[in-house]
């Protein structure tokens, strides 16, 4: 089968990045996959693993062929990536990211360089591990999930539709809207969830934990996920993260209202909207 790129670069090969590559050439989807990395230890991971062809710990030559590239670092760190991407590619090539917050990163390719070489259209593939590591990539990582694509109002139709294509082709199901819309949803869905796994973990005492069993490892399997990681997430999408994190504040404190009264009946209704949307998105 014929590729369908005939190089993709892809900034950062932890978990996402080396998922994107194995992807990529296991479904003979990218002829070459540049892996750039800040150190060689990681590249030789990403290497072994399968997710890259070749490695570079320069942006610049390792992006200087690339028909696509993919920034997929932490979400701190990725505006300033772009800014280095976008200095050495060929003028019109595709870029894209796999950041968890959409505003931020938005907000500063507008107020970047100008003119831009580069073609990019923001995105977050929903897909993820709280495993570490190229060693950690998985081809199949992206079957069956969403990928949120955040184009700006000036990206022309055509940019998106390339991307979504990229996307696609990982086996994503891929959604346009907003970065506003995007960190709103995504607050409620990973962000806020990922606050409270971390402080029902964080707040089980030791003596504890050798009775937990599957619903406290369920609930808190998140919170195993790299706390830098997690902290730039956060502190990127704080006003968001702030107001569901109130709505949840808000449910609990009528469930606790209606255990402390012993209102039976009101406790049963606060449960069962909870079990309502739980069994909305199936096992």
């Amino acid at each position: 089968m014929k590729p369908h790129w005939r190089s993709v670069a892809i900034l950062g090969v932890g978990l996402i990045g080396s998922s994107i590559g194995r992807c990529l050439l296991e479904r003979r989807l990218a002829a070459r996959v540049v892996g750039i990395g800040r150190s060689e230890k990681s590249l030789r991971e990403a290497k072994a693993a399968g997710a890259v062809t070749d490695t570079s710990l320069d942006v610049a030559s390792g992006v200087a062929d690339a028909e696509i590239v993919v920034v997929a670092t932490g979400v701190a760190s990725i505006p300033g990536r772009l800014e280095a991407v976008d200095a050495a590619v060929r003028p019109g090539t595709l870029l894209t990211d796999a950041g968890s917050t959409k505003g931020s990163i938005a907000a500063a390719w507008v107020r970047g360089r100008k003119p831009r070489r580069g073609r990019f259209v923001p995105a977050h593939p929903i897909a993820g591990s709280h495993r570490r590591g190229a060693a950690a990539g998985d081809a199949k990582l992206f079957e069956g999930r969403v990928t949120i694509l955040t184009p700006l109002p000036s990206t022309p139709a055509e940019d998106v539709e390339a991307i979504g294509g990229f996307w696609s082709a990982l086996g994503s199901t891929v959604f346009v809207m907003t970065p506003k819309e995007h960190d709103r949803i995504l607050a409620a869905t990973s962000h806020a969830p990922h606050v409270l796994a971390a402080a029902i973990a964080a707040t089980t005492k030791p003596g504890e934990l050798r009775f937990t069993a599957g619903g406290w490892r369920d609930t808190t399997r998140i919170a195993s996920g790299d706390p830098e990681l997690w902290a730039d997430i956060l502190l990127a999408n704080a006003g968001n993260v702030g107001r569901a994190l109130a709505r949840v504040a808000s449910h609990t404190e009528r469930m606790l209202s209606a255990i402390e009264s012993g209102d039976r009946r009101r406790l049963v209704a606060l449960l069962e909207k909870g079990k309502e949307g739980r069994d909305a998105v199936g096992s």
